[in-house]
């Protein structure tokens, strides 16, 4: 069995170390042009040269959860792209989540600038029942989330494409249900896979759904929001404010708007970083299961995008 290793903005060579340890009967390479066909590959963000020269692929394993970047190349429809389920990143996104709202519900921003200035100040206490909490994507990281939040007894609310059941967490689904999720929404968590579908969904329109003072936290892909609208809605006190993660250019650029305003915060795209060990342990043991003919978790559908 051959595996090839194509991992843009990441040094190969721990994967291919990892990957050998855990298949030692495999021959595992970093790609370079030109080489040998390969049963499966290792990937992010491959160029499509590294497909063409690729074409009887059986298995391409991302290592990540958005699979955006692959579903933008020509895949031949016998190859299988597979992501990651978890591998550390849920509880990774459930700490900043709970963190970034936590933060913002107690007012410690506030405490830090009075601090900063030396003053002893006191806020009234609001109640947990004022801010209900709506995660959209109720995927393996979203479920993970959700269920964390829950857990400081805010209200919690989810919106899926499909319906779920996840106890504890009031859920709505399908687009007949999505303003009535957004209206019942005070701090909103995106999650959703990139899709065309979900392409620029966080926008003037969507945001403004939410109850007065909402609160926008952005951790999944920077195309899903429409960065121009973010500002007027909170500068016009239609938003309370926001936390970003992920943006349209990475990395976001000095002269942008975001980096100044007082009532956004700036996180350089690390709410969950791709786990190494983790990860190589869950790629390799699919690696064997597709090699065996079991069915494997994370196989992505290419018309739903995720």
């Amino acid at each position: 069995m051959r595996i090839t290793v194509y991992l843009t903005d990441n040094r190969p060579d721990p994967w291919i170390e990892g990957l050998k340890a855990e298949l030692p009967d495999a021959e595992i390479e970093a790609w370079q042009p030109g080489a040998p066909q390969a049963d499966h590959a290792v990937v992010w963000a491959p160029p499509q040269q590294f497909i063409d020269e690729q074409p009887a692929l059986r298995g391409i394993f991302n290592i990540g959860a958005g699979v955006d970047a692959l579903l933008k190349l020509r895949i031949p429809a016998g190859t299988r792209i597979v992501r990651l389920d978890d591998a550390g990143m849920s509880v990774q996104m459930a700490e900043y989540v709970c963190h970034t709202l936590i933060r913002h519900f107690r007012e410690f921003d506030a405490y830090e600038a009075d601090a900063r200035e030396g003053k002893w100040s006191y806020r009234r206490p609001k109640a947990r029942s004022d801010f209900p909490v709506g995660i959209m994507g109720l995927g393996v990281l979203g479920e993970r989330v959700a269920k964390a939040v829950a857990q400081f007894e805010f209200p919690v609310l989810g919106w899926s494409r499909s319906p779920k059941q996840i106890e504890g967490v009031r859920v709505f689904s399908g687009e007949a249900q999505f303003d009535e999720f957004l209206s019942s929404t005070r701090v909103l968590v995106n999650l959703l896979p990139l899709t065309e579908a979900t392409r620029g969904i966080l926008n003037r329109e969507t945001l403004g759904k939410l109850r007065p003072e909402g609160y926008l936290i952005s951790i999944a892909r920077g195309a899903h929001l429409v960065e121009d609208d973010l500002i007027p809605l909170i500068d016009g006190g239609r938003l309370a404010g926001a936390t970003l993660d992920v943006f349209q250019v990475e990395p976001l650029p000095a002269e942008h708007a975001f980096w100044r305003h007082p009532r956004i915060v700036v996180t350089p795209h690390g709410s969950a970083r791709t786990l190494r060990e983790e990860s190589i342990a869950q790629i390799a043991g699919k690696i064997r299961a597709m090699e065996q003919g079991l069915p494997i978790a994370g196989v992505v559908d290419p018309v739903r995008g995720y």
